[in-house]
């Protein structure tokens, strides 16, 4: 019997929540997001933060977690950093985002 296929983290995620920043600044320049693809890279902006990912897929209990490194700018200076997303439904997901020496801040996001 096949294995039943689950939800992931896999796709793009809309950003519609940040701890630290509102909205006026997170979809300041795009709509902010995060796309995570199969091979556990991927990308992400919000305000004047962009970057690329590279990371792996955890067991998270009963879900899967995506924790990631990044690179990329932070208002054109070179910034990177570090974070995790994992599902909250499977159109929904949380995680936070970390700015090496910087911020750090949750966010929410819903499937694109």
């Amino acid at each position: 019997m096949p294995k039943k296929k689950t939800a992931s983290v896999v796709g793009t995620w809309h950003i519609y929540e940040m701890e630290q920043w509102d909205e006026d600044y997170f979809n300041m320049e795009v709509q902010a997001y995060f796309t995570v693809n199969p091979e556990g890279t991927g990308d992400f902006q919000f305000g004047l933060v962009a970057g690329e990912l590279d990371g792996g897929f955890v067991k998270d209990g009963d879900t899967e977690r995506f924790e990631f490194t990044w690179d990329g700018n932070d208002e054109c200076d070179e910034a990177s950093g570090s974070g995790w997303l994992r599902l909250k439904s499977a159109n929904e997901v949380e995680g936070s985002i970390k700015l090496h020496y910087g911020d750090r801040s949750r966010f929410a996001a819903r499937r694109a």
